[in-house]
């Protein structure tokens, strides 16, 4: 099957997942803690969250979910926060956090460039934090499309916004790989007709991924190997 264009989610594919998201999730609790450690260890509780080893749990609710979410979650422990200001919060602090790209990354996407790929990221991020975190490291002008779950598509797992990508660029689904970390990546790739693509670089293992991937890669940098000769 030919294939005319790759769309990325961002964390845990195109950036490591805990090496990321594991310090600012600490940095979150500590600071909404105040100094209090039960609360801190309430908040690292409902966030699936191991405050020694400062990374997720495999099924913290946190991965793969919106900025909204997480704030639900939150507001759950803290109650005297509101949702609305609790997801500001998150908004502003995630678009500043430290990346830890997966591969190098400008080498990695000129090459799937050069074989004349369509590109795109679709993240449960906000777009404003997506766009934020790919021009930190000099690689948003690479994408034909950058979606967030705020963007008006929706979010995965729904394949909406994957077929969003498609529409904008005149795209068959079934030419477009979707490449992700969380089953919300692949199963909306699969509701959206797309072939699809695991990565080991988020917390779910190979198993998790494998009923619903066409292939399971170590991480993005083997994606050259599997696409074969332009």
């Amino acid at each position: 099957m030919r294939i005319d264009a790759i769309l990325f989610d961002k964390d845990g594919t195109l950036f490591d997942f805990n090496h990321t998201w594991g310090p600012w999730a600490g940095q979150v609790i500590e600071e909404l803690a105040d100094g209090d450690r039960d609360r801190g260890d309430a908040l690292a509780s409902a966030l699936g969250y191991d405050l020694v080893a400062k990374m997720y749990f495999p099924d913290s609710p946190l991965i793969a979910c919106t900025n909204r979410q997480a704030a639900e979650y939150i507001t759950g422990v803290l109650p005297h926060r509101g949702v609305d200001d609790i997801e500001q919060y998150l908004t502003v602090s995630a678009q500043d956090v430290p990346l830890a790209p997966v591969v190098p990354l400008d080498g990695f996407l000129t090459g799937l460039k050069q074989r004349g790929l369509k590109l795109g990221v679709m993240t449960n991020d906000s777009e404003a934090g997506a766009r934020a975190h790919l021009m930190a490291v000099g690689i948003a002008g690479y994408f034909d499309f950058i979606a967030g779950f705020d963007s008006g598509y929706g979010a995965k797992p729904d394949p909406d916004p994957l077929l969003a990508f498609a529409c904008a660029l005149g795209l068959d689904p079934d030419r477009v790989v979707m490449v992700g970390d969380s089953l919300h990546d692949l199963v909306a790739g699969r509701a959206a007709g797309m072939q699809t693509v695991g990565v080991l670089t988020g917390p779910a293992c190979r198993d998790e991924l494998a009923p619903c991937a066409d292939v399971v890669l170590p991480d993005i940098g083997h994606l050259t190997t599997w696409l074969g000769d332009p």
